[in-house]
């Protein structure tokens, strides 16, 4: 037997390493049986390669888990395809990963410094915990989890069997126990006395018992144990302590806190002392207390002298600072005095005082500017010593000792200003904080109105709990013995120690703090406090081996690296632990933070923090799970059958699954142990609808003891004495209507834990008024449970709120029940609950049923309409169903199969059709009836195909985005399922596409299969159905293409496809005018029809890329036989309008057709033949008689492709001199009249062909003037006559290739025949263009050798760099820089020597290059214009009407070239496996730009031109 398939969940990297997932949070589900893999997927040729190492701490199978045991995986490049490392996950937690590699140098022609290795950041996967409840798995979104306070269950936990039992019959799977330690001495179970021993009242066998409990609670009770961890702080009087006081801030082990403990001892001495200052020791108003704090100002910040903390002792440093003067100890910073100037000693004595100052204050302090004590800022006596010497010269027997007293005292005084101001702003800060904590204890109408101070009630609580003077404590430093207490700060910054040396919210009396907690000093690590460590290791192993789950109490509050820490400790002992926790950061970046490093199961969300329903309805709504009708992101890929053997079967059967946008997953409660009760905030009512709404969400949910039993208030876990009473502790709970809300608690709790174990991860939530609705389904099943929640807010009256009918479109309803939740919550109820000495009650409170709830059905259709007696506090729940998605689970398999059958007998222009066609192609082939898909609000696709839909849903797909106007569309109408069947069947009635009703079947059974389902299901559905099919289409294509296509990598597969979308069928732009064959696009949309669709130019640019590399050789073949036709003048023309009238004005597009003829002899197998290949001539050979394509003479004649080769360089050898066919504004209404002469000739001493003249531009750069306005109409805008670089290295290319295959008996003729018949050979010809071509071109360096070359000084604007024209009509445009050098590089490389050609290709890399393409003129040129805008009508000469199309903006096919050259010189240069790996590399990096907009695009394609660095241009061909 074959093993099964294995699932992989694929994590992609970008360049830099970081994970290419939305939101970049990374969470997993549970480990599984057989192991499921991460696929990391790095790009071969991306940056983190380059001597580059994956490395993971991932345990391997067998291994324990350790933070800092990584595993090394070598990233190795590869150009051809991504490189993929499958890791099993074999258990749950939080890991690491980075990368280490070497960066890529700058590119240098000279020798450069190698970059030293580099990290990465750490990024981390969270992997999910699997909780085990006997043998049955207990995902986290099942988990409905209670709340108890230990101490109120009972002394002796056996007796707690009552409560256990009244709280598994209410439906809970999960208790959290406060923890259970002995307490310290306020009786706070957060406040814990020893960690390691259970409280021995509850548990007095201590360790055996938690076992036993714990034993019994999941094999009797179902139920799991989950318990808080106190990381943070111990009890005040934890014994430990006294031997370790380093475990706490003290002045000794945090000198810094001394002024804040000076402060914190004088208040409690103020306090103790108020009467006799005659203050008031009771506040009856804010006056009382405001005297108080007055008094407070003098008796105890000024009493204390709290100032000498914050200034120098000017006393004691000037005396320093002299005498280190005198003595000429003198110390400079290492940057002096901040001056580097000639006379820089001359501006320090021109100073200000506050200038040096300053310079003391950021240099010259001895210990920095941190309070450690009294005067501990301190000026370092030589600095000090070093500012004198600078402003009064060295000490000498004539120096006046006054004088130097007298400087340093007045820089001391001006030093100490910021320092007072200091003091002054926490001053005010202290007396402030002060102020408001002791009006919020003892006036607030919101506080504990504590009383009078009194020892018991002091004045203000303590900073500091002071450890006993004992045997033990003796042993200590006195500073030791004061261990600051921890607390919180309002909006704190979750990553600072509140403690620590970087501020100081201790002396400012900001934190609002535990005075019964003692706050633990963990340090960066065990070495800083060993026995802190390990003693909480062993505490949190210790809960580990009983508790399924931690609770970390005030989590943002604790050091990430000491949670890390003990939770590694933790999962040691249980790999499977859940870990929940308190994070009140205010930052959901922080959030994400600890969730990721910590690898937090879920962060505790309250929704008793709502203070409305809209309010409610938001956070039910953020943890209510995916929208309903979400999209999946997991389809099947299809893979062509002809790849499948490539891919191996195994691999072929795994199960990908890409990796959701995850938010960070709650714990909700419906009230927590620290929130006030509804009774309390709201109106007790609401704690039926709260509660209801908070089980509907798709996330662990909780509760706490007493919220079912409408508890009239918060349990106070501090003085609170009783324990608990709950009715159903002692009596059977069943579903329904009774006492409080248990019997309904318990059908909610059950519902939710099925939903969550059957994954219904889909909701709908609606507010309204009162009401919120919430709508929870199985996302294939259609299954789900719909809520109507009445809530109770103080104000609501008794109403039924009214809420409009309820649609549930497509949906069956059945109703489960509905009740109301009624209260007593008179003034008698509440007392007699609070006057309960022995027990904690309940108000009395009952639920009752509800009637008359109207549920209609017409056809599928749903509505539900509650009765007027619905008031406050009640709800109607539902079960429903989508018949129309019954068997919904069979209807995804039949959704995504077959596809790869259906497309496989497709060929590329099939697939032209299928995927692409731009709207002006569709209109062609459909005589103007139809076009591309207009998406209202949206706009119209770029393409009729798929690709156009997939370009817009594919970001829709990836950010669940179903709020987008397509998803909009669908829901109101299938349209678009329409168009798409309909125009694949109507194609495929057509003669020749019979092969397309395969895929139209295919469509068409998948969209009939949905059109009966809810529309608010349909977005999810079409999604689906054009994900597969354009899957299965684009392998289709791959399959078709050259095997280095196949097995290359996604950007070179992406620029493959670019040929199937530019090639097809288009009805008024074929090849040839009597037969309909395929033609190429010059470039979409604007080139894509009629006379516009077919360049000669651009053909031959792109035929090689396009055609011969993607394995299309018979497409190349074509278009080579049908340009070869249609030579005329020696020239294949520039506008080929299907060879009817064909325009001859392009100089260079002869020889990008020569180069090409070339290319295909040497990448096509046997691709010689071309050469004998006939071909019908559309003009006479030798002829330049024009008549039209009917006439007789058109295709009476026939050359083969060498005759045609040969015509070429013939006509060019005796020169050209001819007048365009019908030259006038019929032609080209823009162009003067002398623009229509054509004229070439050979210099024959040099072999150079020049041509062109200052009224016609003859080669690419071929924009023409058309403004009135700006009097530029008929003015080229590059000319470009002369002899244009890229021709001369395209001739020189094709004279050798002709000459070499003549020297092998492959090309009959030898040579040609000169304007005065003297016979020149190929080889002639050539050797005299290479022996003048740097003569003519090169720009040398160095002035000296100009006298070696042909350049004007005078002119040059750049060196080192080879003109783009020789003997132009304007000679400051030969030395202009521009991107048509590395074109003959490419070609003829023998032209150049290697050390220029890498100069002048580095000088274009850094000056030209953009993110895309070559700026096509240097930005140094006075002419260079970079913003492209062809509709400008302005009177600008140089930018109306788009002149300077090629004076500045970025094209992108000149890339191409310019790589190709790069990497071709750069290798000769290179010798070693590693320096030529290099090379490729910075090839691979300038390709970053392409990388990411051909995948950015919706076209697909990547852009003809950008403005200035790659900014966005509105004129360009979309894709080329």
């Amino acid at each position: 037997m074959s093993p099964p398939p294995g699932e992989v969940y694929v994590l992609p990297l970008t360049d830099d390493g970081a994970p290419d997932v939305p939101g970049g949070y990374i969470y997993l589900p549970p480990p599984s049986t057989p192991p499921y893999s991460v696929r990391f997927v790095v790009e071969g040729t991306s940056s983190i390669c380059r001597e580059g190492s994956l490395w993971v701490n991932i345990p391997a199978a067998g291994e324990q888990f350790s933070r800092t045991k990584f595993r090394e995986y070598k990233l190795r490049p590869d150009f051809n395809r991504a490189i993929e490392i499958d890791i099993p996950i074999l258990q749950a937690g939080a890991f690491a990963f980075n990368t280490s590699y070497t960066p890529l140098p700058e590119f240098s022609i000279s020798q450069s410094a190698i970059p030293s290795s580099t990290r990465t950041e750490t990024f981390y996967i969270d992997v999910s915990p699997k909780l085990l409840l006997g043998k049955e798995i207990l995902p986290l979104d099942a988990l409905s989890i209670v709340s108890v306070v230990s101490k109120f269950m009972g002394k002796d936990y056996k007796k707690w069997d009552s409560h256990l039992a009244g709280l598994t019959q209410r439906g809970y799977n999960m208790v959290h126990f406060t923890p259970l330690q002995i307490r310290g001495e306020s009786n706070s179970p957060y406040s814990i006395y020893d960690q390691l021993l259970f409280d021995n009242e509850h548990f007095p066998q201590g360790e055996q018992d938690v076992a036993d409990m714990i034993k019994n609670m999941e094999n009797k009770y179902r139920m799991l144990g989950l318990t808080d961890v106190v990381f943070n702080h111990t009890a005040n009087n934890s014994k430990w302590l006294e031997e370790h006081p380093e475990a706490g801030y003290n002045v000794e082990t945090a000198p810094w806190l001394q002024s804040a403990l000076e402060l914190d001892d004088a208040l409690l001495q103020f306090g103790e002392n108020l009467a006799e200052h005659g203050l008031p020791v009771e506040f009856k108003t804010v006056d009382d207390l405001t005297k108080v704090i007055q008094a407070m100002r003098e008796k105890v910040i000024n009493g204390i002298r709290l100032w000498e903390y914050y200034a120098v002792d000017i006393e004691r440093d000037s005396k320093a600072v002299v005498e280190a003067y005198v003595a000429g100890n003198i110390k400079i910073p290492d940057d002096g005095f901040g001056t580097s100037e000639i006379g820089g000693l001359e501006k320090v004595k021109q100073w200000s005082l506050k200038q040096k100052a300053d310079f003391l204050k950021e240099k010259g302090m001895l210990h920095g500017l941190r309070i450690d004590g009294r005067w501990s800022r301190q000026v370092d006596p030589a600095v000090g010593a070093a500012l004198l010497t600078a402003l009064l010269g060295r000490y000498s027997s004539d120096t006046k000792d006054n004088q130097v007293t007298e400087t340093v005292n007045k820089i001391l005084d001006e030093l100490n200003l910021p320092f007072y101001r200091e003091y002054d702003t926490d001053a005010a800060e202290i007396m402030q904080q002060v102020f408001d904590r002791v009006k919020y204890l003892r006036l607030d109408d919101h506080g504990p109105k504590l009383g009078p101070v009194t020892k018991a009630n002091p004045f203000i609580e303590t900073y500091f709990s002071r450890l006993p003077i004992n045997e033990t404590t003796r042993k200590h430093n006195s500073k030791a013995l004061a261990l600051a207490n921890n607390g919180w700060i309002w909006a704190a910054d979750a990553m600072k120690d509140n403690a620590g040396p970087d501020w100081r919210p201790y002396l400012r009396r900001e934190v609002i703090v535990w005075s019964d907690c003692v706050k633990l000093r963990y340090g960066k690590g065990p070495e800083d406090n060993p026995f802190l460590w390990e003693h909480m290791s062993k505490y949190t192993q210790l809960m580990a081996k009983y508790f399924a789950g931690f609770r970390i109490d005030n989590c943002h509050s604790t050091p990430l690296h000491v949670a890390e820490y003990l939770l590694d400790q933790a999962r040691l002992i249980r790999p499977n632990l859940a870990v929940f926790a308190e994070l009140f950061t205010g930052s959901e970046e922080t959030d994400y933070v600890f969730v990721k490093r910590l690898g937090l199961s879920a962060l505790i969300r309250e929704a008793m923090q709502a203070w409305n329903t809209g309010e409610l309805s938001r956070l039910v709504h953020r943890h209510g799970g995916r929208p309903i009708g979400s999209f999946d992101i997991d389809v099947p890929t299809t893979s062509s059958p002809q790849l499948d053997h490539e891919i191996g079967d195994s691999r072929s059967k795994e199960i990908i699954h890409h990796i959701r946008q995850s938010p960070v997953h709650a714990l909700f409660m419906d009230c927590t142990h620290d929130n006030e009760m509804p009774a309390q905030k709201r109106d007790a009512r609401d704690t039926l609808p709260n509660a209801a709404l908070v089980n509907m969400c798709a996330c662990a949910t909780g509760s706490v003891m007493g919220y079912d039993e409408v508890y009239p208030k918060l349990v106070e876990i501090v003085s609170e004495k009783r324990i608990y009473s709950s009715p159903y502790s002692t009596s059977e709970v069943r579903i329904g209507a009774g006492e409080g809300i248990g019997g309904i608690k318990r059908l909610l709790n059950q519902i939710h834990t099925m939903m969550g174990k059957d994954g219904y991860d889909e909701t709908h939530i609606h507010h309204e008024g009162e009401y919120v609705t919430v709508h929870r389904v199985h996302p294939e099943s259609r299954k789900g449970f719909f809520l109507i929640a009445h809530t109770a807010f103080p104000g609501y009256g008794n109403g039924n709120g009214g809420l409009t009918p309820v649609h549930l479109t497509g949906t069956k309803a059945k109703e489960i029940g509905a009740w109301s939740l009624e209260v007593d919550t008179s003034v008698e109820a509440k007392a007699k609950a609070e006057q309960n000495k022995e027990y904690i009650t309940g108000l009395p409170a009952r639920t009752k049923d509800l009637r008359n709830v109207k549920v209609e059905s017409q056809g599928d259709d749903t509505t539900i309409q509650v009765p007027e007696a619905f008031p406050p506090g009640s709800i109607a729940l539902f079960e429903t169903w989508t018949p129309s998605a019954e068997h919904s689970e069979g209807l995804g398999k039949f959704l995504t199969s077959g596809a790869a059958e259906a497309f496989k007998e497709l060929n590329l222009l099939d697939l032209n059709f299928v995927l692409y066609r731009c709207d002006a192609e569709e209109r062609d082939s459909s005589s103007g009836r139809d076009g591309v898909y207009n998406i209202p609000v949206h706009g119209p696709l770029v393409y009729a195909g798929l690709q156009g839909w997939w370009s817009v849903l594919e970001s829709i797909v990836r950010h669940n985005d179903l709020g987008h106007p397509l998803c909009n569309h669908l829901r109101d109408g299938q349209w678009a399922l329409e168009f798409i069947v309909g125009r694949m069947v109507k194609l495929s009635q057509q003669y020749g596409y019979s092969k397309i009703e395969k895929p139209a079947q295919w469509l068409k059974a998948r969209f009939d299969a949905v059109r009966t389902v809810p529309n608010f299901l349909l977005p999810r559905y079409f999604a689906l159905i054009v994900q597969v099919a354009y899957n299965a289409a684009w392998q289709r294509a791959l399959s078709l293409l050259s095997t280095n296509v196949q097995h290359g990598q996604k950007f070179l597969q992406s620029l493959a496809m670019v040929s199937v979308q530019q090639t097809g069928y288009v009805k008024s732009a074929s090849l040839w005018p009597t037969k309909e064959v395929p033609s190429l696009a010059a470039g979409l949309p604007h080139f894509a029809v009629e006379w516009a669709r077919c360049w000669g130019r651009d053909v031959f640019i792109s035929l090689r890329g396009l055609f011969l590399c993607t394995g299309r050789f018979e497409e190349a073949k074509e278009h080579i036989l049908a340009f070869g036709s249609v030579l005329k003048h020696g020239m294949i023309p520039n506008l080929l309008s299907s060879g009817n009238l064909p325009r001859y004005n392009s100089r260079d597009s002869p020889w990008f057709f020569l180069q090409n003829i070339q290319d295909f002899t040497k990448i096509v197998p046997d691709g010689i033949k071309i050469l004998q290949e006939k071909v019908p001539r559309r003009f006479l050979p030798y002829d330049d008689t024009w008549f039209p394509h009917d006439d007789p003479r058109a295709y009476s004649t026939a050359s083969t492709i060498e005759e045609i080769v040969q015509e070429v360089l013939q006509r060019h050898a005796s020169g050209l001199s001819f007048r365009e066919y019908n030259a006038g504004p019929n032609l080209d209404m823009q162009m003067k009249p002398e623009g229509f002469d054509v004229q070439v000739k050979v210099d024959w001493d040099t072999g150079i062909i020049f041509g062109g003249s200052q009224f016609n531009c003859g080669t690419w750069m071929d924009k023409m003037g058309e403004s009135d306005k700006a009097r530029s109409k008929g003015v080229p805008g590059t000319p470009r006559d002369g002899a244009a670089v890229e021709i001369t290295g395209l001739l020189y290319s094709a004279l050798k290739w002709v000459a070499e295959l003549h020297a092998s008996g492959k090309y009959k003729y030898n040579g040609v025949s000169a304007g005065d018949n003297t016979e020149v050979t190929f080889a002639d010809w050539a050797a005299r263009i290479k022996a003048n071509f740097e003569k003519c071109y090169w720009v040398p360096l160095d002035p000296k050798e100009d006298i070696d070359e042909d350049v004007d000084p005078k002119i040059i604007n750049r060196r080192g760099i080879y003109k783009d024209l020789y003997k132009s009509g304007k000679e400051y445009e030969d030395y202009q820089l521009r991107p048509n050098f590395p074109i003959a590089m490419a070609v003829a490389p023998e032209l150049f020597t290697p050390q220029r050609a890498l100069i002048a290709l580095s000088k274009a890399d850094s000056i030209l290059r953009g993110p895309t393409g070559m700026a096509t003129l240097d930005p140094s040129d006075l002419n260079y214009r970079p913003y492209y805008n062809n509709s400008e009508d302005s009177d600008n000469f140089a930018t109306s009407k788009g002149r300077n199309y090629h004076q500045g903006p970025e094209w992108l096919w000149p890339t191409g070239f310019f790589l190709r050259a790069l990497l071709k010189f750069d290798l000769m240069r290179r010798k070693t496996p590693e320096q030529r790996l290099e090379s490729f590399q910075q090839i691979t990096r300038r390709l970053k730009g392409c990388k990411e907009a051909i995948q950015a695009s919706p076209w697909k394609g990547l852009t003809e031109l950008t403005s200035k660095n790659g900014e966005y241009c509105a004129d360009s061909v979309s894709v080329v």
